[in-house]
């Protein structure tokens, strides 16, 4: 076969030496474009940053159904599904791995608790108006540190029932803590959102997909799933652990940047929340 002249062959082997040089530079550049992109995204990202609940603002709803089913034994709905227990004091099977108690303190008044693992997620004592249309709820949850935040909610009865049975909706709620959401870049395309009261932690992409959560809350709202409206909307939705729906949530900015209002509709309840959050 005949073979090439030397130095053609030397010009080829040059040339080659040339195209992958470049192509490796190129590779190289392509890939310090995409982690300056991805910097600059994180830090233009208008939703990142520390965002506190402005309550005064906010219309701060709240729905809860409770059904006798004859002696001690009831059916407790709080917007994860109904569970069945007895109202004897003791910890009994709830949703999503946790045991619920109820137990009775006095002719109206009760005391509802939740643990999980060893751990108190919440306690709330309920007292029951003279006339059985209003309840109010002291209720208190605790982090994985101890640390307690304090919500006081009066619900109003809007079905006929007896005692606590009956389905109770509160549009009154006074927050005695601070509420924070702390959203932070995540990878390349993604943020986190921190919550301060539930410590549930969202880590996502904006793809719409699920990816599973972390913190004290997780155990209820397994995962989440993020995807981009346009550059000031993006709509969040929460799963249970059995793969339901909890919530679809809107988060809108406003066009200073300085509010977030994230309005959650829940396949549970029938009352929506509007929670507008100022930046910090």
């Amino acid at each position: 076969m005949k073979m090439l002249p030397q130095w053609v062959a030397s010009q080829s082997q040059s040339t080659s030496k040339k195209t992958q040089m470049f192509n490796r530079i190129s590779s190289l550049l392509l890939v310090a474009a995409g982690l300056a992109t991805s910097s600059l995204w994180a830090a233009n990202n208008p939703f990142v940053g520390d965002w506190k609940l402005d309550s005064s603002k906010s219309t701060l709803s709240d729905q809860m159904k409770v059904q006798s089913l004859g002696g001690k034994k009831y059916a407790f709905d709080f917007g994860g599904g109904a569970e069945v227990i007895k109202v004897d004091g003791t910890d009994q099977p709830g949703v999503n791995g946790t045991t619920l108690s109820v137990s009775i303190e006095g002719p109206d008044a009760w005391r509802v608790t939740r643990h999980q693992n060893g751990h108190t997620l919440l306690v709330a004592n309920w007292t029951l108006s003279r006339d059985g249309n209003s309840l109010t709820d002291d209720f208190r949850s605790f982090g994985q540190d101890g640390s307690p935040s304090n919500i006081k909610y009066v619900y109003k009865r809007t079905q006929r029932g007896t005692g606590f049975a009956g389905t109770w909706v509160s549009t009154d709620m006074k927050v005695n803590f601070a509420f924070v959401l702390k959203i932070r870049p995540y990878e390349e395309d993604g943020i986190s959102i921190i919550n301060s009261v539930s410590q549930l932690t969202r880590k996502m992409k904006l793809d719409g997909k699920y990816y599973p959560n972390v913190g004290a809350s997780a155990a209820m709202i397994t995962a989440s799933s993020l995807r981009s409206v346009d550059e000031h909307t993006l709509e969040l939705r929460d799963r249970k652990s059995d793969g339901k729906l909890y919530a679809d949530q809107r988060l809108a900015l406003t066009p200073d940047l300085k509010t977030l209002t994230m309005t959650p509709y829940s396949a549970a309840r029938d009352q929506p929340r509007i929670f507008v959050f100022e930046r910090q």
